[in-house]
């Protein structure tokens, strides 16, 4: 009988050690195949005047603040765009979850029959790509137009500025899949680093930090941890001269303290995982061109935008991932 207790637990024991690298490789898959369904959905309903990239900006934008507020429902389905049920139906529609295109349309509701099967239903991927272009197409293809639709749709400038930056991104790389993140200190050099993040700073007023600083020497490369778009660039008495780059996920990544910028990198500039943007020092804590207060380091911080503010939350996590992922690759190269 011990035998068969023993035996059944080493056979669970095997299943449990198995099971979860089976569901990794499921939800990869997964991943992958949702992101060729959206791209195809973006693709499918682009014309001259509405470029897959404006669609897939606004969807992921969408994404990115149904996966942080939890006052707005998370939809299910491939596209994550949600019209309210007065913008879809007609605020003065009587039926407000009429998905008949004819009295839609008498109550002067944007939603439409995208897949043709005689249903306006919001909760259809097919029929909210299909609105969202028609919508934009009232506008025009330029970024110019792209921003006043935005701007009536969102009536938000950080939020339409959100919008604009991930669509830089999906233009200049023509895909959606910009997930890949690397470490922001070039690993050839020597640098240490541990979590700081609440520790307390007195300078300019009581306050926690807000980041991860990783110490190095001065003239370290700086390097983009991710895809993004240069937002920030120039001095912050706290920071020094900093760079702000935001990237896809309605993130903020900040970098402090620098010595000098990288020649190249300015305001507007797409970068992506490994781009050298500046050089470590010790500058701040004063006016423009105070330096050497505190040993030379890179302040790192993220910051998330909701839609409705932006806040900090701790690094150090993110980027011990980031360091082992990046030497993995340096070890396999």
């Amino acid at each position: 009988m011990n035998r068969l207790i023993i035996a059944f637990l080493l056979a669970l024991s095997s299943i449990q050690m198995v099971l979860p690298l089976n569901v990794l490789a499921e939800t990869e898959t997964s991943k992958e195949d949702l992101l060729k369904q959206r791209m195809s959905l973006y693709v499918q309903f682009e014309d001259m005047l509405v470029p897959w990239y404006f669609l897939a900006a606004i969807d992921q934008y969408e994404r990115n603040i149904q996966a942080v507020r939890k006052d707005i429902p998370s939809r299910e389905g491939v596209v994550a765009i949600r019209f309210s049920d007065e913008y879809w139906a007609g605020p003065f529609n009587p039926l407000i979850q009429d998905n008949s295109p004819t009295t839609i349309d008498y109550f002067g509701g944007m939603g439409l029959d995208g897949d043709k099967d005689g249903v306006a239903d919001a909760e259809n991927d097919i029929d909210i790509i299909y609105t969202m272009a028609s919508y934009l197409s009232h506008y025009g293809p330029s970024e110019a137009d792209f921003k006043k639709a935005l701007w009536d749709y969102y009536t938000n400038e950080t939020i339409v500025n959100q919008v604009l930056a991930i669509a830089s991104l999906y233009k200049k790389y023509q895909d959606i899949n910009l997930d890949q993140y690397t470490f922001p200190v070039a690993l050839g050099y020597n640098y240490t680093f541990k979590g700081t993040w609440g520790a307390n700073r007195g300078w300019g007023g009581r306050r926690i930090h807000e980041g991860t600083d990783i110490f190095a020497d001065y003239g370290t490369p700086v390097l983009s941890a991710s895809y993004g778009v240069v937002v920030t660039k120039g001095w912050n008495k706290f920071g020094g001269w900093r760079i702000g780059i935001r990237d896809h996920h309605n993130s903020y990544h900040y970098y402090a303290h620098l010595s000098s910028y990288a020649k190249e990198i300015e305001v507007g500039d797409i970068v992506k995982p490994g781009t050298i943007i500046g050089y470590v020092g010790s500058s701040g804590y004063g006016s423009e061109g105070t330096s050497g207060k505190f040993p030379p380091h890179l302040h790192y911080g993220i910051y998330k935008f909701n839609g409705r503010y932006e806040w900090a939350y701790d690094p150090y996590p993110s980027l011990l991932q980031w360091e082992r992922t990046a030497k993995a690759q340096l070890k396999k190269n």
